[in-house]
């Protein structure tokens, strides 16, 4: 029976391994610290943080998120740590976000086993001013641990917090974590929006669409699956909560609950500015999803294409490969965390063996480290074993999927690109690559992002350390770089309706010329690649006059008065070689784009080394951490949104010696003809 605590109760512990569950409705960062029996951490190495997330029994989250999970094992913490206190606060420097605990949800944070039994639950209420807040402890008593709900807040935030502590350099460190926040949420994989819940009773997955930054990877999670069912149970299209569902609901990532669809939004005003998309949802409940055939008895059902929630077969698709990253995410986490204490009680075995001077010789002693290395070995084999089972449903459902994918979300390489037209409404998402693991090689997973694009994007053509294929010519690499923003530009403008989407080239010295062939024989862009500081400067006084108009227009509410003929599409910046060419002048316009452009329009594609344009210093930082960042060749840079593994991205590159390009712009070029 769970144990609702109030602030200052305490209850008995009557497991070690825990995982402490923080659900804030809003993204906080979550931090632990260690304390001797005076309630003082002795230094920042006994505070665990999204930059520093893993301590001796202890594990928090990497970012920044509504959501997280602490995996804590107290058998496993040092004899001189008699406190653990866990740590939470609002994020700083992200412009928009909640600035104190008294403007949100109150935090709730349970404690519970492995298997999700919760042991105790606390509710932080009472906050107003305080943007920091030490939430629980767990403590050492008399050899037993026990937890009290403190409820500690800091209006000084977490670097009052850090200072109460004990730490000295608590300023330092503070700044030190939401830096780490900071960048954490750059590197991320955005997740996508909740869909419309499903019908009782369907039986298809829900959509990953949960937390707003990763969980710890590698941590106490060896009893949980890909989806929050128990390890080795198959994911895929199996149903991912019910009225009858056994799952504790915190494990889950989507609600588990299933009420009737929530009826559609109103349609988009529409006019002559409109950037939201438009959700195309029918005024009618969905279509149920296709169903699997029947299964043979003791196999679990064949996987469909689009069998997941929607109001069409294109978000079902969306939702579904959704669905398959986070599995894959989550079954990947349990597995590595089933190794890991496979790992440290084999070698807390052997160290038993050690200190007893009896068994360090003879047979007695090998024997046990026999034994040791025996369970050690059935452990990893039954994880392995597991994950296998997930990773041949998961291949199958990619199997079915990536074939009937429609053009934004298909590879170069699909058929489907063979039967193009232009559209005549934007899709939901566009596919930007592929994301693989290396447990699940050679499962390859769609990175989708939603469109309209939130956010510009980076393609890096510095030293990349390429996970598969190294790069030492940087001419090479450069050139890679803007063919990768080619193919991107090109499956933007092939999946936008003729007329709605317009794209400017900005190539300072003229060394994108080979690369940037396609696009202007093609005659898709807007005008040739503005070329020298004249040609940067013209752009970008362009882009910012009509970020300023757009502006101006939609706040006021006279969207209908923009000068006649003005171009209301959506406008695509693609600049290569930066900072080259570029004066103080012209950086900060660039900015200023990238921050205000997305909201009205207007979005960037830089192609660029960062260490270009190092002599700019801290000034430029917002940008990077502002872009996605996307590589030429395969790289493992880019975070899963619920569990933060490093996944390999490969960018979606046009296979050698295919035409597809070619075709796709010659109609984008026919269908821009006809629509002036």
């Amino acid at each position: 029976m769970t144990a609702e605590l109030v602030r200052g109760q305490n209850h008995p512990l009557s497991t070690v391994r825990l995982e402490i569950r923080v659900s804030a409705g809003t993204p906080v960062v979550a931090a632990a610290t260690l304390s001797d029996e005076n309630g003082h951490a002795q230094g920042v190495e006994w505070v665990a943080h999204p930059g520093s997330p893993t301590l001796p029994g202890l594990e928090v989250s990497r970012q920044a998120a509504a959501d997280h999970r602490l995996a804590v094992d107290l058998d496993a913490m040092p004899a001189s740590v008699h406190r653990v206190n866990v740590l939470l606060s609002l994020p700083t420097g992200d412009g928009g976000g909640p600035v104190s605990f008294g403007s949100v949800p109150p935090p709730a944070v349970r404690v519970t086993g492995l298997d999700g039994t919760e042991v105790a639950g606390y509710t932080v209420t009472g906050l107003s001013a305080e943007s920091a807040v030490v939430a629980l402890e767990l403590y050492r008593r008399q050899g037993a641990w026990k937890v009290r709900a403190v409820g500690q807040g800091y209006a000084g935030g977490l670097a009052e917090l850090l200072t109460d502590q004990g730490l000295p350099q608590a300023q330092q460190l503070a700044a030190g974590i939401n830096e780490a926040v900071a960048q954490g949420l750059a590197r991320s994989v955005p997740a996508p929006p909740p869909p419309p819940r499903a019908p009782d009773g369907d039986r298809s997955r829900q959509a990953a669409a949960s937390a707003l930054g990763p969980d710890q990877s590698g941590s106490a999670y060896g009893a949980q699956g890909a989806t929050g069912c128990p390890a080795g149970a198959p994911t895929g299209s199996v149903p991912t909560g019910g009225p009858t569902d056994p799952v504790p609901t915190a494990a889950v990532p989507t609600d588990p609950a299933t009420p009737q669809p929530a009826p559609p939004p109103p349609p988009a005003t529409g006019g002559p500015v409109d950037y939201v998309h438009p959700g195309r949802r029918n005024t009618a409940p969905p279509p149920p999803p296709p169903t699997a055939p029947p299964a043979q008895p003791g196999q679990p059902a064949p996987p469909v294409a689009g069998d997941a929630t929607g109001w069409s077969m294109e978000e079902r698709l969306y939702n579904q490969v959704w669905g398959m990253f986070e599995d894959l995410a989550r079954t990947t986490a349990a597995y590595r965390s089933a190794v890991d204490f496979a790992d440290t009680r084999m070698e807390r075995e052997l160290d038993q063996v050690l200190s007893d001077p009896r068994s360090r010789i003879g047979g007695q002693g090998d024997a046990a480290r026999e034994a040791a290395q025996a369970r050690h070995i059935q452990l990893v084999d039954q994880a392995r074993q597991a994950l296998e089972r997930d990773l041949v449903q998961l291949g199958a459902e990619s199997d079915v999927v990536e074939p009937a994918l429609p053009p934004a979300y298909a590879r170069w390489d699909n058929p489907v690109w063979h039967a193009y037209r232009v559209p005549m409404e934007m899709p939901m998402a566009l596919r930007l690559g592929d994301l693989h693991l290396p447990e699940s090689d050679p499962l390859r997973i769609p990175m989708l992002v939603r469109l309209p694009l939130e956010r510009g994007l980076w393609i890096d053509s510095g030293g990349t350390a390429s996970a598969e294929e190294p790069f030492t010519d940087s001419h090479e690499l450069r050139h890679l770089a803007l063919v990768s923003a080619v193919a991107h530009t090109a499956r933007l403008l092939a999946v936008y309706p003729a007329g709605e989407f317009t794209v400017h080239v900005i190539d300072p010295a003229g060394s994108g010329a080979q690369a940037l062939a396609p696009l202007v024989r093609a005659g898709v862009l807007a005008t040739p690649p503005a070329a020298g500081a004249a040609g940067v400067a013209d752009v970008l006084g362009r882009l910012t006059q009509r970020v300023d108009l757009v502006q101006m227009a939609v706040r006021g509410g006279v969207a209908d008065a923009l000068p006649p003929g003005f171009d209301t599409s959506q406008q695509l910046l693609v600049v290569n070689d930066f900072p080259h060419g570029f004066d103080d002048r012209a950086v900060n316009q660039l900015r200023y784009l990238a921050d205000e452009g997305p909201a009205v329009g207007v979005h960037l594609m830089l192609v660029a080394d960062r260490e270009d344009a190092a002599g700019y210093g801290p000034l430029l930082d917002p940008l990077w951490r502002g872009l996605l960042r996307l590589t030429p060749v395969p790289d493992d840079h880019l975070a899963d949104p619920w569990v933060g593994h490093a996944w390999t991205y490969e960018p979606a590159l046009v296979p050698p010696g295919s035409e597809v390009l070619q075709q796709v712009l010659a109609q984008v070029a026919i269908a821009r003809t006809k629509h002036t």
